[in-house]
């Protein structure tokens, strides 16, 4: 949630139930009150400890490419693949741009896409945040755009 949060660049709940909804269609802020409380709190918690520490950076060419690999395989799976076969996914593109320490890889990630030193699990975040929203992301990267004002 944090991490949802944080990628959306929100404190509103509604926006953050948008995403959990697709993720589990049956839960909602009635049906499901500890996640809703959840959900509050990491929304106070991204404003408090999150956002005034964010600092995104432009990717360097061989993360540019990296990324425009992971958006082109990203861009060829169904919008249901579960976060497994999208951390596999995910892995393999740094596998194929010769990062021989995969967390530098990872690091890149979560530095250029979430403006931060550390993340979650890449498949996770993305089974969570959606396919094509992760995939918008990256494009917005891969354009130059500034993702701290989104």
């Amino acid at each position: 949630l944090l991490n949802l949060a944080s990628v959306c660049n929100t404190d509103d709940v509604s926006v953050l139930w948008g995403f959990i909804s697709r993720y589990v269609p049956d839960a909602t802020p009635e049906s499901a009150p500890m996640l809703n409380r959840l959900v509050q709190h990491a929304a106070h918690y991204y404003v408090d400890f999150i956002k005034p520490h964010k600092q995104y950076r432009a990717p360097e060419a061989n993360e540019r490419a990296a990324l425009e690999e992971l958006k082109a395989k990203l861009e060829t799976l169904p919008l249901d693949t579960e976060a497994n076969d999208l951390q596999t996914e995910v892995f393999t593109v740094g596998k194929n741009h010769h990062y021989e320490n995969l967390r530098e890889w990872f690091k890149a990630l979560y530095e250029i896409l979430l403006g931060q030193t550390e993340g979650p699990r890449m498949g996770s975040f993305i089974a969570l945040y959606g396919i094509k929203e992760s995939i918008t992301l990256i494009d917005k990267v891969l354009k130059g755009e500034d993702l701290s004002s989104t």
